[in-house]
């Protein structure tokens, strides 16, 4: 147990009683109990107690801080975890000060459900929210968030960045701060040429270029104004040592767009980053199981584009190890202060990415799947007391870091989370967590729950919104990889293991029947049924929208362009083999035409 939990370790009470039995014994004798006598007894009986919590623990007399930094769409491409093309020291010298989890894992790869996970310590199956609109209280009212927990318990919390998924009609946790939360008004984009560029998605929403590399200083764009604020609030905390502080601090980049000032870029040669080796989808997945990556595709730069040609894959690699880079420098300065302020003694810190990312392996982009590249997230946690410069192979989930935080704290962690504790892994690196990690990621009316141990990964597709999901007359499918003999999940051997999938498959019926998706509040809805009826009034002219979606104009269109404007990027590209009846990869405009009239 590191130092900081001290709800079995505080010699203070043992003190006291020493104190005031030597006391005592000066009363007794009438005040003759000499005072170099009483001083040597004090500093004897003060050094045995010394030695015998030493041999354990040390005790830290004030409420340990929280430093929690969040980081939106980072995979472990950092130097602590082998990538020798990562330029993120900060980020490495953190995992000096602590513990690097190298088995970690999200509870669902995209951003709003991984951090309900995070923030509720529930995941998305527990309270049905699998999309980016619906806030948590609309499933959980009532439930109390890691740093309202911490504020029940004396704490100041507060929140910078981006915490919670803000957007898409979601909103912030007011309850779950002691100040409004901040975030920073700061550009996406500043070259003329960006911004020439804008151009409206298919759903109306103003997007720019992919990327942008532009001679600017770091607090030009989001990440280094959140770190300037991070600095400011650390400063302010310092100087109220006896109120313990939650600080929040969530990062922007790698997300999309990769924006970054052009000297991160330069730290980077694109021709020598790695570039993916594996371009389809594992053989016998389910069709569904793969992301046609539609976030990408929305970019103005990107529309009709195939980001998997070779000098768009790695013009886009380059931009995500810039932006990585770019966000690390900003952590520094956060670090920086923490040091300078005299913080780090008493300061638990955890670094966390809410999920990974595919660059172009198994000819895929962004999250969106239930593959290792979206699940596997870094994690470092630093406690005073722990051990130092450590890796483990513990297996933990998002899930897991509310108990364990409140663990270290010396505060019980609710009753009603998904997570367990790992603070014993702190101080044994080579302890275990967990046996398994379970993450889920939806498609349509199916839910891929996925079970993933230190060797295999089993994923269940069920119908899970009716209640009839549960049935076991329910249509399945499997998915099954071996990351011992098989790392890029290149076959899917659910139907050439079966002594191993019925073995995973007992563990995932131990837990909860998953949660359909919560109903959105009436209203919006509503408005949502509204818009869909006025669109299905007006007549789709298949011809004009063949023209439109032939970029090239070679009177043929790829997947690529067939996806390009679509509403539902998944469904669509289900269809594109039911058009496509020559199987010949792409569609003439007589198979567009006629067949999408069927």
């Amino acid at each position: 147990m590191p130092a900081l939990t001290r709800r079995c370790c505080d010699s203070r009470p043992a003190t006291r009683w020493i104190m005031l039995t030597t006391v005592a014994a000066r009363e007794f004798t009438g005040g003759a109990f000499p005072q170099l006598v009483y001083e040597w007894i004090m500093h004897r009986l003060l050094l045995l107690i010394g030695c015998l919590f030493s041999s354990s623990v040390t005790v830290i007399a004030e409420q340990p801080n929280v430093l929690l930094i969040c980081v939106d769409d980072l995979k472990p491409t950092l130097g602590c975890y082998g990538d020798a093309h990562a330029v993120t020291p900060n980020i490495d010298r953190l995992a000096r000060r602590g513990v690097l989890f190298r088995s970690a894992y999200c509870n669902q790869a995209v951003c709003s459900p991984s951090r309900n996970s995070l923030i509720t310590g529930l995941r998305p199956q527990t309270l049905g929210i699998y999309d980016l609109p619906t806030n948590f209280r609309i499933a959980a009212p009532h439930v109390t968030t890691l740093p309202q927990h911490f504020v029940n318990h004396g704490y100041e919390a507060q929140g910078l960045g981006k915490i919670l998924h803000v957007g898409h009609g979601n909103t912030d946790d007011a309850k779950s701060w002691s100040v409004p939360f901040w975030r920073p008004k700061a550009p996406s984009y500043v070259l003329e040429e960006s911004l020439a560029g804008l151009k409206k998605d298919k759903s109306g929403k103003v997007r720019g270029p992919a990327t942008e590399a532009a001679a600017v200083s770091d607090e030009t764009y989001s990440d280094g104004k959140i770190a300037r604020e991070a600095v400011a609030r650390l400063t302010v905390a310092s100087q109220t040592p006896a109120k313990p502080f939650f600080i929040a601090v969530g990062f922007l980049k790698p997300h999309l767009p990769f924006v970054a000032p052009q000297q991160y870029w330069d730290l980077h040669d694109p021709q020598t980053l790695p570039m993916p080796t594996l371009h389809q989808p594992p053989k016998d997945a389910p069709s569904y199981a793969p992301t046609s990556y539609g976030e990408l595709r929305n970019y103005a730069d990107m529309f009709g584009r195939d980001a998997n040609e070779q000098a768009t894959t790695r013009h886009l690699i380059h931009g995500y190890y810039a932006a990585t880079s770019y966000m690390d420098a900003q952590v520094g300065k956060v670090l920086d202060a923490v040091d300078d302020l005299g913080l780090a003694e008493n300061t638990i810190i955890v670094f966390w990415g809410d999920h990974g990312w595919h660059l172009g392996d198994h000819g895929m982009w962004c999250k969106h799947t239930n593959y290792e590249q979206a699940a596997r997230i870094p994690v470092i946690v630093v406690a005073p007391g722990a051990v130092q410069a450590a890796s483990t192979p513990a297996m933990i989930e998002t899930v897991d870091i509310f108990p364990t935080l409140c663990e270290l704290a010396g505060i019980d962690a609710p009753d009603e989370g998904d997570g367990v504790s790992f603070s014993q892994v702190l101080d044994d690196p080579e302890s275990d967590a967990r046996p398994y990690v379970t993450h889920v990621y939806p498609r349509g009316k199916r839910l891929g729950r996925a079970i993933r141990d230190p060797r295999y990964r089993m994923v269940e597709w069920k119908n899970f919104s009716e209640p009839s999901a549960a049935s076991e007359q329910a249509e399945v499918e499997y998915e099954l990889y071996d990351y011992v003999a098989d790392p890029q999940e290149t076959q899917n051997l659910a139907a050439q293991r079966p002594e191993i999938l019925a073995s995973m498959q007992a563990e995932l019926a131990k837990q909860a029947v998953p949660k359909p998706q919560v109903k959105a509040p009436a209203k919006a809805a509503a408005k949502k049924a509204g818009k869909a009826t006025e669109k299905d009034r007006k007549p789709f002219d298949r011809d004009a929208a063949f023209k439109k979606r032939d970029s090239n104009h070679d009177g043929y269109l790829t997947l690529t362009e067939f996806l390009s404007p679509q509403p539902n990027d998944e469904a669509a590209a289900k269809r594109f083999p039911k058009f496509d009846k020559n199987e010949d990869g792409k569609l003439s405009a007589e198979e567009y035409v006629r067949n999408g009239n069927e």
